[in-house]
């Protein structure tokens, strides 16, 4: 067979992809309430159908799986190499200077709440499928592109799916870091749920911060019953913290709101939790008894620390590195249980049970625990030696291996990894305000996908 220019296979579609890319964007896919027919909410079921029915016009074998997933087929064979791809995606937050599902394009890039996370790299995927159909390229093995519709939160699409539906062999998530993530750390959310639940009249009224528990917050609110409220010591606290705030005084009702800045889960270092922050301010102020222990605890067992030092769960190995700890939930009311929710990624060789027995639960009980064991494929799997060797001969770079705290749908298989699509050096914004992808990079990971599933599947 002549050799094929998998670069110029993709150019000559560049701006079909794009336009698609951009469609499947401007669908706002967030998790909503469901129905029967559109269990994760109509968004969602918009954006599967869209995707399902690009392919049906394209010739593919599709499938909608009841509304939670779905699959779009290209081959025939014995064996299945499975893509799984997402197109929920996460509340696109405050402060974007772009309609966040305008799917604008400026400045080489395209910029939408999905567009690295997950849906560009799904469309790219899409089109890398696509490619190996037009060209009619000779396959022995069956390539599935499963369309997850649930990954931002609980994953009820891919147990719902896979429950019904065949386990490819082999197979990857293009929904991380290029060149090739093998490992990934144990996810698990719990709430920690304050033990104090005294009645009487309270100080602090209301604590609401965070709205999923793999994001950073980028927003907190308290509300307060206070006298002669010093609000300079605020502005003060502000200045010093080099953040956004706001005061609003009625009488003796103090409403205070502090703006952070939004990060993933998994990387809550590069982000400022808003909640904490406002934790620790509240903690210099002179509270009833029960907020006062909440906000303590809040400022001194997170404020800066993302490692669970100060929880004493401080773990990391080799291969995947240290545990990280999000606060990403933070609910209190004076007349309920105050809870911090918290995201935890915990090494490849630790697990949950120990964590949990690590943890001090005199003041706080640990509860509603969901935990996602980690997952490891050894170097020297076919499916990572074929990977490496596209990704270098389509980069001219070395194909490391990487550990991430994040969780991909990878990790659904026995044997599949994450591959792409953020490029090395490239900033990641997935879960960020002004999310984008660049067409560079969108154009340069189908031409990647293309030939890599085509090595997999001759």
């Amino acid at each position: 067979m002549k050799n094929i220019d998998w670069v110029q296979e993709v150019e000559s579609r560049k701006n079909e992809l794009i336009e698609d890319t951009r469609e499947l964007l401007k669908i706002k896919s967030v998790l909503e309430e469901g129905t029967e027919k559109a269990p994760f909410g109509e968004g969602i079921a918009e954006a599967l159908h869209f995707l399902l029915e690009t392919g049906n016009k394209d010739g593919f074998v599709t499938k909608n799986v009841d509304g939670y997933a779905g699959h779009i087929e290209h081959g025939s064979g014995e064996e299945l190499i499975g893509v799984l791809c997402h197109i929920d995606v996460v509340p696109e937050g405050d402060g974007w200077s772009v309609p966040p599902f305008g799917a604008v394009v400026k400045d080489g890039r395209i910029y939408a709440r999905g567009a690295i996370d997950d849906k560009g790299p799904t469309m790219a995927a899409y089109y890398a499928i696509k490619i190996l159909k037009e060209l009619e390229l000779p396959l022995s093995k069956r390539i599935r592109m499963i369309i997850g519709t649930d990954e931002e939160s609980n994953w009820r699409c891919v147990d719902h799916y896979f429950s019904h539906e065949e386990m490819p062999g082999i197979g990857f998530a293009p929904d991380a870091d290029f060149p090739i993530i093998h490992a990934e750390k144990g996810i698990m959310d719990f709430d920690l749920i304050q033990k104090k639940n005294e009645k009487g009249d309270k100080v602090l009224k209301s604590l609401t911060s965070g709205q999923r528990y793999n994001m950073v917050p980028d927003y907190a609110e308290a509300l307060l019953a206070l006298e002669n409220f010093e609000e300079e010591s605020f502005h003060t606290f502000l200045e010093g913290e080099n953040l956004s705030g706001h005061v609003t005084i009625k009488g003796e009702e103090v409403l205070l709101t502090i703006e952070g800045i939004s990060a993933h889960g998994s990387m809550p270092e590069q982000g400022i939790n808003a909640g904490i922050k406002m934790c620790e301010f509240l903690s210099t102020l002179t509270l009833d008894e029960k907020a006062n222990e909440f906000v303590q605890y809040g400022a001194q067992m997170f404020c800066g620390d993302y490692y669970g030092e100060k929880l004493g769960i401080a773990y990391k190995d080799e291969v995947s590195g240290p545990l990280t700890v999000n606060i990403g939930l933070i609910r209190y009311k004076e007349d309920e249980e105050g809870k911090f929710g918290l995201n935890i990624r915990y090494p490849v060789t630790q697990q949950s049970s120990t964590i949990i027995e690590g943890i001090d639960q005199k003041t706080f009980s640990i509860e509603n625990i969901d935990d996602s064991p980690p997952h490891h494929v050894e170097k020297d799997h076919q499916l990572i030696q074929t990977l490496q060797r596209v990704y270098e001969e389509r980069t001219g770079e070395e194909a490391t291996l990487l550990a991430i705290g994040g969780g991909t749908y990878a990790r659904a298989l026995k044997a599949g990894v994450a591959f792409g699509p953020l490029f090395q050096g490239r900033e990641d914004v997935a879960h960020k305000k002004d999310e984008y992808m660049d067409i560079e990079d969108l154009l340069k990971a189908t031409a990647i996908y293309a030939q890599a599933l085509y090595e997999l599947a001759k």
